[in-house]
């Protein structure tokens, strides 16, 4: 697990580029840093040049400084630049040494470079895992980006006039990007504020991009040109699914350093935790957030399932006040993202990184068996299909109330509709914040144009587009890694999920929902997981917003307003914040996300007019 990044240029790089763009990196790899240059001949160059790999690593498997990045092979014409983990590789690795080829290194990425060479891109179909993988191959002159097919790792990059840079992070790339072309992008400002996050292939500026998932770039080092292709769809595969989630969950605890678990209490985590005991990992402990007083705190729940299942159990409280460490979260979320959940996931992963490395984690189960209360409220309405209503200029404030609500959601498709069930601002609310910008669309998804079995097929299909690999996985991401801690998904698993494919739809989606699990975890019964309400993973924003945070609220409109070169309208800002504080407590989310808009706006200004840029 690392950060990655890198350059494929036609100006000279400065030190300071490259030192800026590694900086970044450092809190995502703290445990090792190379850079690897090459001028414009492709020789090897000491210092930097128009071409470069750069890695920062945190050492998981074969912690040796063999198996540092950026990684090449024996002829050091084909090098690897790679964040992530991939499983269950080692039966593919005996056969390429039974074709005579030697490793040095007991890694992965050694793996999926000798795989690269012997199978060429074929080898992606062997990779079980999550991944960012470049490849810079100068025996067919080409550079590969790919990123793994559920979206688990995050891959950004920057393509203009030429020239290639790619990072883990928007602000990895940044420092490259020529000054004149770091402006914001109006359309992701406005998609921020529908989705609370910026849907791939968007970022928040204008000329970085975010690949993807189940997508590969290449780059013609010749002809400058860059292509995407998708790798992958996913397709019935036989077997029994609980043994197949037994192998998912079993080949994500291979690590040389300390493994724990993230255990919620809900039911995907208490699986995980059921299943390690039962397959005789019961010395990994267990770490859950606690919300002392509030009616969302499951750390009681959680710590029953950890005594079931004889796994240790460590409880972190999560502070009740978030003010001295708002800046240092929103730049560790890298662009605007406004999951609440993202502050405790931020606070559990900072104590959890005292203790372990490497954590596993139950995301994914909502997505793949419909857990989502959201589902079921909107199959309610698909009665109506494509009938939209025309727009109507409704109260933006009572936007999100009762009628209001329902001819909000009646002009638009019913796919569009779907955003309404977990939004930031509803279009009628985006138009009220930006009466001079016309917007360009309801929602910024990507929906596939392939029909799917079912309408729920459908609305889960977007999630697996959207919400799952560019909101759920990159808050995951982004939370852990801040802190140098790595985390596993194994019911993200790919071959878990083609599995599932194979499943009756009155088996896999049921009420109430996962009851396909419930011979996973068949101890925790007495405990009523599979009755209980669901509840989300919600901090007491009541008390930050009112309390903590209140004096980011005043002049909000004016700093958006002018952050924003007048898309945002001030006294729009203001009566927002306003009619919250009036006592409108249905809008403390998107208050929070625009004091997030906010913050994370300023600090990518400032690096945008610092950061130096290519000679």
């Amino acid at each position: 697990m690392c950060g990655i990044a890198g350059f494929f240029g036609q100006r000279t790089v400065s030190n300071q580029v490259v030192e800026q763009m590694l900086g970044v990196l450092r809190r995502r790899g703290p445990d090792a840093q190379h850079a690897v240059h090459w001028d414009s001949q492709w020789q090897r160059s000491d210092k930097p040049s128009t071409n470069a790999l750069l890695h920062a690593r945190l050492s998981i498997i074969d912690p040796r400084p063999e198996a540092d990045q950026p990684m090449s092979n024996d002829g050091g014409d084909i090098w690897i630049c790679y964040n992530g983990e991939v499983y269950g590789w080692q039966e593919d690795a005996d056969a390429l040494r039974r074709q005579g080829i030697v490793f040095r290194t007991r890694s992965d990425t050694e793996f999926i470079l000798r795989a690269y060479e012997a199978w060429g891109m074929d080898f992606i179909s062997r990779l079980r895992g999550m991944f960012a993988i470049v490849i810079m191959d100068l025996t067919r002159k080409k550079v590969m980006l790919i990123r793994d097919r559920m979206g688990l790792k995050p891959l950004v990059y920057y393509h203009q006039d030429g020239e290639l840079a790619f990072g883990s992070t928007v602000r990895a790339v940044l420092p490259y990007v020529p000054t004149h072309l770091r402006q914001f992008s109006p359309e992701s400002i406005d998609a921020y504020l529908a989705h609370r996050y910026i849907p791939a292939p968007r970022t928040i500026f204008k000329h970085l991009s975010r690949l993807e998932n189940g997508h590969y770039l290449s780059f013609d080092l010749g002809t400058r040109e860059l292509t995407k292709h998708c790798y992958w769809q996913a397709t019935p595969e036989g077997g029994d699914h609980l043994k197949v989630l037994d192998d998912a969950i079993k080949i994500r605890t291979v690590a040389d350093r300390p493994l724990g678990l993230f255990l919620s209490g809900g039911i995907d985590s208490s699986v995980l935790a059921t299943r390690l005991s039962a397959l005789g990992f019961r010395d990994i402990h267990s770490f859950t957030a606690a919300f002392p007083g509030s009616d969302m705190d499951e750390s009681e729940q959680a710590k029953a399932v950890a005594d079931m299942a004889g796994i240790p159990c460590h409880v972190i409280n999560i502070p009740g006040k978030i003010a001295d460490d708002f800046e240092q979260i929103i730049s560790d979320l890298d662009e605007p993202f406004a999951d609440p959940s993202s502050f405790p996931m931020w606070y559990l992963a900072r104590e959890t990184t005292q203790h372990v490395k490497v954590v596993l984690s139950g995301d994914g189960g909502d997505e793949l068996l419909a857990g989502y209360k959201r589902y079921g409220k909107h199959l309610r309405t698909g009665w109506r299909s494509g009938i939209g209503l025309p727009f109507l200029r409704l109260r933006p404030m009572l936007d999100s109330k009762g009628v209001a609500k329902l001819v909000t959601e009646l002009r638009m498709t019913w796919l569009e509709a779907y955003s309404l069930r977990f939004s930031g601002f509803t279009p009628n609310q985006r138009q009220y914040l930006q009466p001079q910008y016309k917007l360009p669309r309801a929602v910024y998804w990507r929906i596939s144009g392939e029909p799917q079995p079912s309408p729920l097929h459908t609305l889960i299909d977007i999630d697996l587009k959207n919400y799952l690999p560019e909101y759920i996985l990159r808050k995951s991401d982004l939370c852990t890694m801040a802190h140098g801690l790595e985390l596993r998904a194994p019911l993200l698993d790919h071959r878990w999920y083609q599995a599932l494919l194979t499943v009756p739809d009155k088996q896999r989606f049921t009420s109430p929902p996962k009851l396909l699990l419930k011979p996973a975890c068949a101890p925790c019964d007495a405990l009523g997981l599979f009755d209980q309400k669901k509840r989300g993973f919600n901090p007491p924003l009541t008390q930050w917003l009112k309390k903590d945070l209140a004096q980011r609220c005043s002049g909000l409109g004016e700093r958006l307003s002018s952050l924003t070169e007048g898309q945002l309208d001030q006294g729009a800002i203001n009566n927002t914040v306003d009619y919250y504080q009036q006592g409108a407590n249905h809008m403390a989310e998107q208050v929070l996300q625009l004091l997030i808009l906010d913050e994370s706006l300023r600090q990518l200004n400032v690096l945008r007019k610092v950061m130096v840029s290519p000679q």
